[in-house]
């Protein structure tokens, strides 16, 4: 539980409201989900704060003047030349610019939980799931679409003359102007959690934390960047946009006398993880590696000033980074030239590391070795190719094909590259101290090698893995609902999976201790008390911040008026 205190000398008891509104988006949670299907509940912004309104900028209608009295907002929406409110009794004030009737509100209009002004239009949700326009309707943008029911949010901003509802179904309907197809919705999107609306673009946010775009992309506003996801919010401007995703971050557990599964303090950002003999790996978003655990040969020294890495891999006493230019960085133990890289070796596109030996996986289907060959470890089979994934045991490597069969060679002491007769269908492999996993594409798992303590006894029943991970003889799996499975040899807690665990993105072995990639949820704030305040007064607000640590303030999608400052930690100070 965190405590966070707000003190400010008041302009104007609005400003209290309109901090409380910003601070409210620091880690922002979409809107509620209900379990199963991406199914959404109506945001009812009239539980939020309650407070007057203070603008500030271009009026030249009176768009950043509210009206006198004005009390009991708790949801703004800006047109490009009027302003739309919200109040706790679910009703609607609208002023500024009013040609095309816009800051008129229909009469008798009530019971409303959500607003949203344009271009030169209003809308308003309903609690019922219905949807009222008015203003200028051009371009059909008021026509609401006969029948539509079932909304929970609704989307336009200043500058567009379109609507999108979002249902709570997670489907999208939008009307109005067409121009660049930004009411065209993409055939079968569903399991959508959030809408936005751009100038002349549409955003859709997914249950999955991805993002949807279309609509007019003149700026790369509707190109969504490679890889995005852990997405918690979007946003539109007119011609940009915006997002808030969750940092994630490591927990480990097992074998620790090195230190390998106590994360470093304030890891985040996390899109990999790695786990050697007795040291642990982490890969940043920024490209930048962090490891820790034992560092004896020099495996958690990463290579100052090392960048724009897109995988790290684990051998037992060193380490491998892939680059993004495709050639590879190794360092640690190099007793039998593990970590000597062969000279012009890149179009990389995946490492790995086993006992004393290093592979590569090049984008042509090929693998390259270096490092110990006493099991024929780094013999590679005459005439591999079409290979699309590769993993390094002890004395002994796995490669996974293209059409979903595996090739083993080196050390076979335990059976451990004798693969199964008949087995297809791979999509990942992995390779502990002596045993072997491939996961087949129906979500079940096969293992071979030592069995020595029950590390290739698969659990009775298991399926629905998406990932998994071998240990020296201990084995992990990762279920699409975000649960991790674990079994073998546990004489250092390696398999005792940490109670409650669930949603984890990613899971990784290392010699005795197992790691796992976990978002954090974001905390909920509860405020103690609604905002008020008296003009020219001292005034302190505290409430409550549940949830992980550490918690931190800022202001997104919008600035403090000026002489304003929040901190990182809360406190918001100025006049």
């Amino acid at each position: 539980m965190n405590r966070l205190r707000y003190r400010l000398c008041l302009v104007h008891a609005v400003i209290v409201f309109l901090a409380l509104a910003l601070i409210g988006l620091l880690l922002p949670t979409p809107s509620a989900t209900a379990a199963g299907g991406g199914r959404t509940t109506p945001p009812d912004n009239r539980r939020a704060p309650i407070g007057t309104v203070l603008g500030w900028g271009y009026n030249a209608d009176g768009e950043a003047t509210a009206p006198s009295g004005l009390r009991g907002v708790t949801q703004i929406g800006g047109g490009i030349y009027h302003t739309v409110v919200l109040k706790s009794d679910g009703t609607v004030v609208a002023w500024g610019y009013n040609q095309f009737g816009q800051a008129t509100v229909p009469s008798g209009l009530n019971d409303v939980v959500q607003v949203a002004g344009g271009y030169l239009h209003s809308l308003a949700l309903k609690s019922d799931g219905t949807v009222v326009g008015w203003g200028n309707n051009g371009n059909g943008q008021t026509t609401i679409p006969s029948g539509l029911s079932g909304v929970v949010q609704i989307a336009t901003v200043a500058g567009a003359s379109h609507s999108l509802a979002l249902k709570s179904d997670g489907t999208v309907v939008a009307w109005g102007y067409n121009g660049n197809g930004q009411t065209t919705i993409p055939s079968g999107l569903s399991g959508v959690i959030q809408i936005a609306a751009g100038s002349a673009h549409s955003l859709a946010l997914k249950s999955d934390g991805t993002v949807v775009a279309w609509g007019n992309n003149g700026s790369g506003q509707t190109t969504i960047p490679g890889g995005l996801s852990r997405v918690v919010q979007i946003a539109a401007g007119g011609n940009h946009t915006l997002v808030i995703q969750v940092t994630s971050t490591a927990s480990g557990w097992g074998y620790n006398a090195q230190g390998q599964t106590t994360i470093p303090s304030g890891l985040s950002g996390v899109t990999q993880i790695a786990g050697g003999y007795y040291h642990s790996m982490a890969l940043k978003s920024d490209g930048t590696v962090i490891a820790w655990g034992y560092n004896q040969e020099g495996e958690t020294d990463v290579p100052s000033g090392l960048s724009g890495v897109t995988q790290v891999a684990a051998g037992y006493f060193h380490s491998l980074a892939l680059k993004s230019d495709g050639t590879v960085v190794a360092w640690g133990y190099n007793g039998d030239g593990q970590t000597d890289v062969p000279s012009g070796l890149n179009d990389v596109v995946q490492v790995a590391g086993g006992y004393h030996h290093s592979l590569a996986l090049k984008s042509d289907g090929t693998v390259i070795a270096w490092g110990s060959n006493v099991q024929g470890q780094t013999t590679i089979p005459s005439g591999l190719s079409g290979v699309v994934q590769i993993a390094a045991g002890d004395s002994y490597s796995l490669a996974l094909k293209s059409d979903g069969t595996v090739v083993g060679w080196g050390n076979n002491s335990d059976g451990q590259t004798t693969i199964p007769s008949g087995l297809s269908g791979v999509v990942q492999i992995t390779a502990g101290s002596a045993h072997s996993m491939a996961l087949k594409s129906d979500g079940t798992v096969v293992a071979w090698g030592n069995n020595g303590d029950g590390q290739t006894t698969i659990p009775s029943g298991l399926s629905g893995v998406v990932q998994i991970a071998a240990g020296n003889l201990h084995s992990l799996a990762l279920k699409s609902d975000g649960t991790v499975i674990a079994w073998g040899n546990n004489a250092w807690g390696q398999t005792d999976v940490p109670s409650g665990l669930s949603g984890a993105p990613q899971i990784a072995a290392g010699g005795y201790h197992s790691l796992v990639l976990f978002v954090p949820s974001p905390p909920t704030i509860t405020s103690a008390t609604p905002a008020s305040g008296t003009y020219g007064t001292l005034y302190s607000h505290t409430f409550s911040a549940s949830g992980t640590n550490p918690i931190s303030s800022r202001v997104t999608g919008g600035s403090l008026p000026p002489g304003l400052i929040l901190s990182s930690a809360g406190l918001l100070s100025g006049t």
